[in-house]
């Protein structure tokens, strides 16, 4: 069969990946040095403007995380629910045929690649969420800041008035308790950036594997939104 280019990724979800990329790199970049902080003797000054830069980077993660979740209901046949989760008619027999090493073309993901965007969703969601409770407790940044900064002040003290590493103006019995509500959230977060980096380096090399064995411009098509395959997809809609 001649090659055949298939439009495949809309621009939603196209801009949602870039987004997505550039902001997982800051993110991982002030993670990193952050959990290191103390190796390499950055002082209290300097964890502040590392944490403000990975919250507002976070906010970025996870505005654009949050569409997308939306963007699956509504967006183009590739990009909707249907699509990307592991389920539906005829799943496991096309994992199986998949797996076992026949060259099946696929427009959208293949099978394998729906486990894995499965997977990145949930662990990305989890970091979101726990991420966003820890921007309240840590520097007191929205959307739980506020009240994060209420709970701990000190009789009389304007909460707003609290600053990050600042002790002087919170009662000491209400900052123990709120830490201790912290670790949960703290603990989810640091293991699930490990889990999340563990997929990306997955998902790079099923990327590459994919392109060698079956072709079809898996990297190309997420700037063109279109493929290029020498066999009728599998998930063929036209």
């Amino acid at each position: 069969m001649a090659l055949t280019e298939y439009k495949v990724w809309d621009r939603t979800t196209r801009i949602f990946h870039w987004i997505n990329v550039l902001a997982v790199l800051v993110l991982i970049a002030c993670g990193v040095a952050l959990l290191n902080a103390g190796k390499m003797g950055i002082p209290n000054d300097g964890k502040i403007i590392l944490k403000t830069v990975h919250v507002y980077a976070g906010y970025v993660f996870a505005i654009n995380l949050a569409w997308r979740l939306v963007w699956a209901f509504i967006g183009g046949p590739f990009a909707r629910w249907r699509a990307i989760l592991p389920f539906g008619k005829g799943y496991m027999a096309q994992l199986k045929a998949y797996m076992s090493g026949e060259k099946t073309a696929y427009r959208g993901h293949n099978p394998l690649g729906r486990l894995a965007v499965t997977a990145l969703l949930i662990a990305m969601t989890t970091q979101a969420v726990t991420g966003l409770v820890l921007a309240g407790t840590d520097i007191y940044y929205p959307p739980f800041g506020a009240m994060i900064a209420e709970w701990i002040a000190a009789p009389g003290v304007d909460p707003s008035a609290i600053l990050p590493y600042d002790r002087s103006l919170v009662d000491p019995a209400a900052y123990d308790e709120m830490r201790s509500f912290r670790r949960d959230f703290l603990d989810v977060h640091v293991q699930n950036f490990y889990i999340i980096i563990s997929l990306i380096v997955l998902h790079i090399a099923a990327v590459v594997w994919t392109e060698n064995k079956h072709g079809g411009g898996i990297v190309s098509g997420m700037f063109t939104g279109r493929k290029v395959l020498n066999s009728t997809p599998e998930d063929d809609e036209s």
